[in-house]
C-alpha cells in the first residue's frame, strides 16, 4: 500500500493558505443557522422579527408610532416604519453611507450607542445585515432630512451607490427583501406566525400600532387578509387576551410598572379557576422560554408574599401538610416583562436572562405591588389563598397517583404498558413510537411496522381533556399513564410538580396516529393539549410529531396514486379520466382500520415515503391562548376563532 493511500485526502495540504477568511457577510452565507437559529420555518420568520426590531428600537426611544408589515404575493417581505429613518450621511471610517454600513457590516449599528438606544431588541444581536446576506435582493427606502433615498443590495452586496430619488415631508425607513431559495428549506411565510408575534409585540410595547397585510390571498369581499394590534394598557391586556376563555377567580388584573434598581420591570398577572399555570417571560421584547433571573425574581416574590399573607391570616392553621411554591402558581396566568441595558443570555437556545441584578429588582418589584394589592382587597386575597390550599391538596392527591405511575417492582420486569407493543432497538435516537387511536388500527400498525425500531401504543378513545381536569385526574387516567410509562417520562420535585425528567425517554420521535377526519382531529388536539401542558419539553425539542395517512386510493386500469387531499383527487380524476370520475374507482379512507397493514406502512410509516409533521411552538403566548380556547369551557371564543380562521384553513392538507 502506497504513502498516497495511508492518507486521509491523499492529495490535500494544509498550508497557510488552507486558512480560509471569509469577508464581509460571508460567514453569514456560509452558516446561517449560526446568525438566525437555522434555515427552516423559524429561521425565515426570524428575518422579519430582526427588521421588525430595528423598528421597534426607534418606537422606545420616543421616534416611531406605527410599523406596518407586508407579506408581498412573491413571498418577499415588506417592513415601514414612521422612525427617524436610517443615516444616510458618509461614515468617516467606512469610507462608505452609514446606510451601507448598517446593511453591510455585521454588528454595525446605533443600537452599540447607549447614546442612541438605552435598550434594544433582537436576540441574535446580528440585526437586518443579516437579513441582507440572506436575501437575494434587499431594497432600503430612507426618508430623511427631506428627501427619499434608496439604495438595492443582493446577498449582502450593493448593487449601487445610494442615491436620491425623491422629496419628503415625513421620516421612516421602508425595509423590503427576499429570502435566497438557495439557502431556506422553505421560502413561504405562514401569516398566523407572524400575525402572533406583531400581536405580542404590540401588548409588550404599548401605544404603538403594527399592521400586517397578506398581499397572497383575498377574502370574499376581495380584501387582503389583514390585522391591526395596538394596546394602551400593554401586559394588563396581555394577560387579559390570555385569559380569554378562563373563567376569573379575582375581578382585577395586578399589574405593576416600575422601575427598581435602574431596571424597568413591568408584570401584569391574573389568577383563575383552571389547573395550569401560564408564565410568560420577556426581555427587551424577547420571549426567554428558559426563563432566567427575572423569573426567579418573580416566582420568589410571589411565594413569599402570598405565603406571609396566608399565614397571617391564619388559614393555613388547620393544613396538614406544607406549601409549596407550585401551589402558588395553580390557575395563574402572568406576563413579566424587563427591560435591561445589556443582556446576557445563557442556556440551550440563548433565551435564559442570566442578569443576577434583575432577580432582586423583579422580586422587590412584585412585593411591594403585591402586599399592597392585598391590603387594599381583602376579599380576592381570601379568594387567592383558597385557591392555594386547594392547590395544595390537589398536588398531594397527585403525587400519590404519580407514584402509581412510576412505581415499578424490583421482580415486576419493565413495568411497561400491556398494550405496548415495544421495538427491539434500545437506542432512544433510533427509536419511534406511534400513538394510534384504537385497537383495531393499532393491530394493523403493529403488523405493517418495522420491528426493529417502531414501536405502537393504541390509545382507546378520546383521552383526557387536561385543560380541564385537576392534576390528580390526569395522572389517575389509564390512557395517560400508559403514555408516561411507554414513553419513560417521570415527574419533578416537591417544589414544581411538573417539572419533566426526560433522562430515560425512550424514544425520540414520538407520532400521532389519528384517523383523517374530524373525530381524529380532535383526538389529536387532545393529545396536543396533554403534551403542551406536561411535556412541553419534549415538543420543545423536537420529538413531537403527527402523522399524515392519505384520504384516498385513486386507480384507473393499473394506474393507482394516494391522494392526501382533495386537490390530488381532483387533479387524478382530471387527468386520467378526463374529468369523470365514473370511470375510475375511488376508495375513500374513513379511517385508519380500513388500510391494509401493507397500505398503512407504504403511505404513514415507512420513513423513505412518509410525511410527518412537526409540533412546535413558535410563540408559547399565542399556543397558551389557543389550547386554552380550543379546549376550555367557553364556546362563544372558540366559535368565534373557527369562524375567523374557516376561510384560510388548510382543509384534509
Amino acid at each position: 500500500m502506497s504513502d498516497l493511500e495511508n492518507k486521509p485526502n491523499g492529495n490535500a495540504e494544509y498550508s497557510a493558505d488552507s486558512i480560509q477568511v471569509l469577508e464581509g457577510l460571508e460567514a453569514v452565507r456560509k452558516r446561517p443557522s449560526m446568525y438566525i437559529g437555522d434555515v427552516n420555518v423559524k429561521g425565515l420568520h426570524h428575518l422579519v422579527y430582526e427588521v421588525v426590531d430595528n423598528s421597534i428600537d426607534e418606537a422606545l426611544a420616543g421616534y416611531c408610532n406605527n410599523i406596518e408589515v407586508f407579506i408581498n404575493e412573491d413571498n418577499s417581505i415588506t417592513v415601514k416604519d414612521d422612525g427617524r429613518g436610517i443615516p444616510t450621511e458618509m461614515h468617516q471610517k467606512e469610507n462608505k453611507s452609514a446606510l451601507e454600513v448598517v446593511m453591510t457590516v455585521l454588528h454595525a449599528g446605533g443600537k452599540f450607542n447607549k447614546d442612541s438606544y438605552k435598550v434594544s431588541g433582537g436576540l441574535h444581536g446580528v440585526g437586518v445585515s443579516c437579513v441582507n446576506a440572506l436575501s437575494t435582493l434587499l431594497r432600503a427606502e430612507v426618508h430623511r432630512d427631506g428627501n427619499v433615498y434608496l439604495q438595492e443590495y443582493s446577498q449582502g452586496k450593493a448593487k449601487e451607490d445610494i442615491k436620491i430619488i425623491g422629496k419628503t415631508d415625513v421620516t421612516g425607513t421602508i425595509i423590503s427583501f427576499k429570502p435566497d431559495e438557495s439557502i431556506f428549506l422553505t421560502t413561504e411565510y405562514k401569516y398566523d406566525i407572524l400575525a402572533a408575534r406583531m400581536r405580542e409585540l404590540a401588548f409588550l410595547n404599548k401605544n404603538i400600532r403594527l399592521d400586517i397585510t397578506d398581499k397572497r390571498e383575498k377574502n370574499e369581499e376581495g380584501e387582503y387578509r389583514h390585522d391591526s394590534f395596538y394596546s394602551e394598557e400593554g401586559l394588563k391586556e396581555f394577560v387579559e387576551y390570555l385569559d380569554t376563555t378562563r373563567e376569573r377567580l379575582i375581578e382585577d388584573t395586578i399589574h405593576v410598572s416600575t422601575e427598581k434598581n435602574e431596571v424597568p420591570v413591568e408584570i401584569a398577572l391574573q389568577y383563575n379557576t383552571s389547573f395550569s399555570e401560564n408564565i410568560h417571560s420577556y426581555v427587551n421584547n424577547i420571549n426567554t422560554i428558559e426563563g432566567g433571573t427575572h423569573l426567579t425574581g418573580f416566582r420568589r416574590g410571589l411565594t413569599r408574599t402570598l405565603k406571609n399573607f396566608a399565614e397571617k391570616s391564619g388559614m393555613l392553621a388547620k393544613l396538614k401538610f406544607d406549601i409549596s411554591g407550585d401551589d402558588f402558581r395553580e390557575g395563574l396566568t402572568a406576563v413579566v416583562s424587563v427591560k435591561v441595558a445589556e443582556p446576557q443570555f445563557e442556556g440551550q437556545t440563548k433565551t435564559k436572562l442570566g442578569n443576577s441584578e434583575v432577580s432582586a429588582a423583579v422580586d422587590q418589584a412584585v412585593s411591594a405591588s403585591l402586599s399592597n394589592y392585598l391590603e387594599e382587597h381583602p376579599k380576592d386575597a381570601k379568594t387567592i389563598v383558597q385557591k392555594v390550599i386547594m392547590a395544595a391538596t390537589a398536588r398531594h392527591a397527585a403525587r400519590k397517583a404519580r407514584e402509581l405511575v412510576q412505581r415499578k417492582t424490583v421482580l415486576g420486569g419493565s413495568g411497561l404498558p400491556g398494550k405496548l407493543s415495544d421495538c427491539s432497538d434500545k437506542d432512544p435516537a433510533n427509536c419511534e413510537i406511534f400513538l394510534v387511536e384504537g385497537d383495531s388500527a393499532g393491530g394493523t400498525a403493529k403488523q405493517g411496522r418495522d420491528r426493529k425500531f417502531q414501536a405502537i401504543l393504541p390509545l382507546k378513545g378520546k383521552i383526557l381533556n387536561v385543560e380541564k381536569a385537576m392534576q390528580h385526574k390526569v395522572f389517575e387516567s389509564d390512557e395517560i399513564k400508559n403514555i408516561f410509562t411507554a414513553l419513560g417520562i417521570t415527574f419533578g420535585t416537591e417544589d414544581d410538580s411538573k417539572a419533566v425528567n426526560m433522562e430515560k425517554l425512550r424514544y425520540h420521535k414520538i407520532v400521532i396516529m389519528c384517523d383523517a377526519d374530524v373525530d381524529g382531529s380532535h383526538i389529536a388536539t387532545l393529545i396536543m393539549t396533554f403534551f403542551f401542558r406536561y411535556m412541553k419539553p419534549l415538543i420543545e425539542n423536537g420529538y413531537l410529531y403527527i402523522a399524515t395517512p392519505p384520504l384516498y386510493l385513486v386507480k384507473k386500469g393499473k394506474n393507482a396514486e394516494y391522494c392526501w387531499n382533495e386537490d390530488q383527487r381532483l387533479r387524478l380524476i382530471e387527468e386520467w379520466g378526463g374529468g369523470k370520475e365514473s370511470s375510475m374507482h375511488i376508495q375513500r379512507y374513513k379511517g385508519l382500520g380500513e388500510m391494509s397493514a401493507e397500505q398503512l406502512w407504504e403511505t404513514t410509516m415507512n420513513p423513505e415515503f412518509r410525511t410527518l409533521r412537526q409540533v412546535t411552538i413558535e410563540n408559547a403566548a399565542e399556543a397558551d391562548h389557543v389550547f386554552s380556547m380550543l379546549m376550555g369551557d367557553e364556546v362563544p371564543p372558540r366559535r368565534e376563532f373557527i369562524e375567523k380562521n374557516a376561510t384560510y384553513a388548510n382543509i384534509d392538507a
